[in-house]
């Protein structure tokens, strides 16, 4: 059996935009709740993504947080793994994920099947944060993961529900 996707048919939305500064200051303001100090960011290799990735690196940086890796995946790759591995090998406190539904559906299927990931240790971009894209992964399978919408709203999957979380900043 694999984790990966048996169809890419009908699940490529089109692109999010970058992230916006309510975006990245909520997702910095959870990782700062949380008590991190590390993070990793990983994103898809759309412009709008690296641009996500770098502004929520050089926020969580000028707020005195250090960035233990950045890693970019492929839209479609055989399996993910490598860099499902060097994603986590650093071992940071949380991870911060953006890009398109499918290439992160597929990247996080791989973390599933094959690392340490956790959801829990998790903040999603509002590019991430659709049902559409969720439901790729499966909600049973992202328990604890946390994401944020354009707007700065944060919501949480506990149980298989999706419910609204309070970001304080």
């Amino acid at each position: 059996m694999s984790p990966l996707l048996r169809s890419s048919q009908g699940i490529r939305p089109p692109h999010a935009a970058a992230a916006t500064e309510a975006e990245v200051e909520a997702i910095t303001a959870l990782a700062r709740t949380r008590g991190a100090t590390r993070l990793a960011i990983g994103s898809g290799r759309a412009d709008d993504d690296l641009t996500t990735a770098r502004a929520v690196a050089t926020r969580w940086e000028a707020l005195g947080g250090e960035i233990v890796t950045t890693l970019t995946w492929p839209e479609t790759a055989a399996s993910w793994s490598r860099q499902a591995t060097r994603f986590t090998a650093a071992d940071p406190d949380l991870w911060i994920m953006t890009g398109s539904p499918a290439g992160w559906a597929q990247m996080t299927r791989r973390l599933l099947w094959s690392t340490s990931w956790r959801p829990a240790r998790t903040i999603l971009a509002a590019a991430l944060s659709g049902r559409a894209a969720l439901d790729l992964v499966g909600l049973a399978n992202l328990d604890g993961i946390t994401g944020v919408t354009e707007s700065g709203r944060a919501w949480r999957i506990e149980h298989e529900v999706v419910t609204a979380h309070h970001v304080r900043t």
